[in-house]
Order: C-alpha cells, then structure tokens, then sequence
C-alpha cells in the first residue's frame, strides 16, 4: 500500500492556491484541467517532499476545483466534511512561520503557545495543524499567553 493524497475542495482556486502556495509554502507538482468535466485538480507538496517526486510518489494535497458556470458566486464557502479532522506539517520553526502567516493575513487559530502545535484554517474551511520539528521550542511571548480563536 502507498499513501497517495489528501483531496480537499475548492471555492475559490486563486484563493485556495495563494494559501497553499504562497502563505503556507507548498509546491505544485502538476495540474489538470478537465473542460468536459468542468474541474481542475492541482497537486501539491510540502518543498521537503519534493526530493522524493523524483524517484517515488510524495505525499500530495489534491485541490478539486468544480467549475462554476457566470450565474453562480465564485466565492462561496465550503463547508468541511463531517469526518475530516485536519491535515498536519512539520515546520522547522513554528514561532518563525506562524508569525509569517499573521503578516500574511491568516489567523491563528490555535497559538503555539507550548512552542510546539498551532492550529490554522485554509480558506475553505479546512483544519492545518503545524507541528514543530524535533522538541518543543520555549514558550515566549507573544504566543505564550495567546488565546485561541475559532476552532480548530
């Protein structure tokens, strides 16, 4: 058996990417686009997976995108599924890139206050867990006293 991806759906492909992509850091492998079908499937991976593309399958995140015809909103929410929980990544610091993610606009939703788990949610809803790489960094401010918000 070979884990192969995660799907998660799309409301808005350009916002969904730019969170991924840009915000989060992740690569695309390849992408598809399927007129007939009205859908566009664009993989991606975490920049250390990438090593791995090239001789086996790295774990991916497939985004869905159904196309909408011109009468529907483009921007409208998903809702997330019943019996998903999250998807996870390693960081190499989680200080480092939680406060890039606040720059960028995201919010988080789960401060890693203990210097090692944050919880943010992609645009469509969907719950990412960051986790620190090797121990714990030491809790400092501002996080260490942070509230959590939403859910996660």
């Amino acid at each position: 058996m070979q884990y192969l991806h995660t799907m998660i759906r799309s409301a808005n492909l350009d916002i969904t990417l730019d969170f991924f992509i840009n915000k989060l850091g992740l690569n695309e492998v390849r992408r598809y686009e399927n007129k007939e079908g009205k859908f566009t499937l664009v993989f991606l991976c975490a920049p250390n997976d990438m090593k791995h593309s090239l001789k086996y399958q790295a774990p991916l995140i497939e985004i869905t995108y159904n196309w909408y015809d011109k009468k529907n909103n483009n921007n409208q929410k998903l809702e997330a599924g019943r019996a998903f929980g999250h998807i996870a990544f390693r960081v190499d610091d989680i200080y480092k890139i939680c406060d890039k993610l606040i720059k960028e606009g995201v919010k988080i939703n789960r401060p890693p206050r203990d210097g090692y788990m944050a919880f943010i949610k992609s645009p469509d809803n969907i719950s990412i867990e960051l986790l620190q790489k090797g121990t714990p960094l030491k809790p400092r401010e501002p996080w260490k006293n942070m509230p959590n918000t939403g859910d996660w």
